[in-house]
């Protein structure tokens, strides 16, 4: 069963985190001046640690159980899990019961019951190497947006797969593959 395991990042890969964020943080009042960046402090011309409280508040509030669908994801994991895949959700959301919960709520109401054997859920903005050097050795997929997270999931031995994204275009490592969508995803899970 292990080599019918996907392990996958939420936020930029299955879920729209970014949008859904840019819209609470509007209905707050706050302006987006720098597009294209990971690093919202940038993007909203604030500290670092009151955009890291922002990022919690928000993982945290009833906003992250109705995040849609990133691109093409649900039609992807659809064909993957119809293979009979199952995934396994790696995020950096928060330490809070509840919004695991909300998190594994929006995942099923998106993805479908049964889809999704195991959430883990980190620290809001937390590194995922504990976590993924458990998998280390097991040649399993890891779609990641993060190239920090990529980068580290090939250090343990997994195929780590890296969602296009603006925040990670100049991003090159030859140990881990690109990949535009989840049209392009089902091609490297199922050949």
């Amino acid at each position: 069963m292990t080599d019918k395991i996907i392990l996958t990042d939420a936020d930029g890969v299955l879920l729209d985190w970014e949008a859904a964020f840019h819209d609470w943080m509007k209905a707050k009042g706050y302006t987006k001046v720098v597009d294209a960046v990971y690093d919202l402090s940038t993007a909203y011309a604030m500290p670092k640690a009151e955009a890291k409280a922002y990022v919690r508040e928000f993982n945290e509030s009833a906003w992250v159980a109705f995040l849609p669908a990133f691109r093409d994801a649900r039609s992807g994991v659809a064909k993957i899990a119809e293979a009979g895949y199952k995934f396994v959700c790696i995020t950096s959301l928060s330490l809070d019961p509840k919004a695991a919960k909300l998190r594994m709520q929006n995942l099923e109401d998106v993805f479908g019951k049964d889809v999704f054997i195991e959430l883990i859920c980190l620290d809001t903005g937390a590194d995922k190497d504990e976590v993924l050097e458990r998998y280390a050795g097991s040649n399993l997929i890891w779609i990641e947006d993060k190239p920090e997270n990529a980068e580290c999931g090939a250090k343990f031995g997994l195929k780590s797969l890296l969602i296009s994204h603006a925040h990670n275009a100049d991003y090159v490592n030859e140990d881990v593959v690109r990949v535009a969508d989840w049209a392009e995803i089902t091609k490297v899970v199922l050949g």
